[in-house]
C-alpha cells in the first residue's frame, strides 16, 4: 500500500533561531533522520546524535546547520557529553527530540530477559537520561521544549508487537507527563509523539500482507510517513505550542480511535 496525495513539506520557519538536540537520527528515510531534516528546514540548528555512525552522513546531507555526535543514550556519560558538546557548539539548547529506539518485533512466544533488557534500556532508560540532562541545561537558560517519541503500541496491544516494547513505550508516556509536571515551573514543556504504522526505511521490506494489515488498522487506511511524524514534533517543539505540555499525541491515522 502506498501513501498517496501527500503534499510536499513547505518550510515555515517554525523553529527559526532554535537549537535542537535530536537523538536517533539514523540513516536516511528513518523517522529520526527525517525529523532532523524537517527541523533544519524550519530554521533550527541541530546536534544530530546516533549510536550507529550514520549521523555523519545525515549531518553532511543537511549542511552547516547540523553537527553530528555519536552517543549511546543508555550510557549517562555519553548523554552528558552530548549536551556538553551542544552547549560548546551552539551556546545553548532550546529543544530535545528523543527519537532513538530499537525494534520491537516479536522474537518468540515468550518475552525473554534479553529482549526486555534490550528494549527497556534504550526506550525507557534512554528517555530518562536524555530528559534528565536536557532539563539540566534548559532550566538555567529559562526553559525549553522536549519531544519524546513513544508509539501507538503504548496505548493497547497487538499480537505482532512485543509486550516488552509496548510496556517500554508506555513508560515513555509516563516519563513525559512526569517531567512536564515537575519542570513546568521552569518553563520546560515536555510532550510525546506516538506514531502508528509509518512507512519508514525499516518497514519498506515488510511482506505485502503484513503491510496491508497494519495499514488498514488506521482509520485513514494507509501508513503514515516519517514527514508526518516529524511535522508534529516540530509543532510541539515550536513556540506555536507554548501552552501544550504533558500530552501524548497519537500520530496514527486514527489507529487508536478504532475499537478493533
Amino acid at each position: 500500500m502506498t501513501v498517496a496525495n501527500q503534499p510536499p513539506h513547505q518550510p515555515g520557519g517554525l523553529l527559526e533561531g532554535k537549537v535542537a538536540v535530536i537523538t536517533g537520527v539514523g540513516a536516511a528515510e528513518t523517522i529520526g533522520a527525517v525529523t532532523a531534516a524537517v527541523f533544519v528546514k524550519e530554521g533550527a540548528q541541530i546536534l544530530a546524535a546516533d549510536i550507529s555512525g550514520a549521523q555523519k552522513d545525515t549531518a553532511i546531507a543537511l549542511g552547516p546547520a547540523a553537527v553530528p555526535f555519536q552517543a549511546d543514550i543508555t550510557r549517562e556519560e555519553d548523554v552528558e557529553a552530548m549536551f556538553a558538546h551542544a552547549l560548546e557548539t551552539f551556546g545553548r539548547v532550546d529543544i530535545l527530540v528523543n527519537v532513538a529506539g530499537n525494534p520491537g518485533g516479536r522474537r518468540g512466544d515468550e518475552v525473554t530477559v534479553e529482549e526486555y533488557e534490550s528494549l527497556t534500556s534504550v526506550h525507557l532508560l534512554g528517555t530518562l537520561l536524555t530528559n534528565k540532562h536536557a532539563v539540566r541545561v534548559m532550566a538555567p537558560a529559562g526553559g525549553g521544549a522536549i519531544v519524546n517519541f513513544s508509539s501507538a503500541a503504548s496505548f493497547n496491544t497487538d499480537r505482532l508487537i512485543s509486550p516488552a516494547y509496548s510496556a517500554a513505550k508506555a513508560g515513555i508516556n509516563s516519563l513525559t507527563k512526569s517531567y512536564a509536571v515537575h519542570y513546568g515551573p521552569q518553563n520546560i514543556r515536555v510532550n510525546a509523539v506516538a506514531p502508528g504504522f509509518t512507512m519508514s526505511k525499516k518497514n519498506r521490506g515488510l511482506p505485502p500482507e503484513i503491510e496491508e494489515s497494519l495499514s488498514n488498522k488506521a482509520a485513514l487506511a494507509r501508513p503514515g510517513t516519517p514527514e508526518e511524524q516529524a511535522d508534529v514534533a516540530a509543532f510541539l517543539a515550536s513556540d506555536r505550542a507554548s501552552f501544550v505540555t504533558g500530552v501524548v499525541i497519537p500520530v496514527d491515522g486514527g489507529w487508536t480511535a478504532k475499537l478493533a
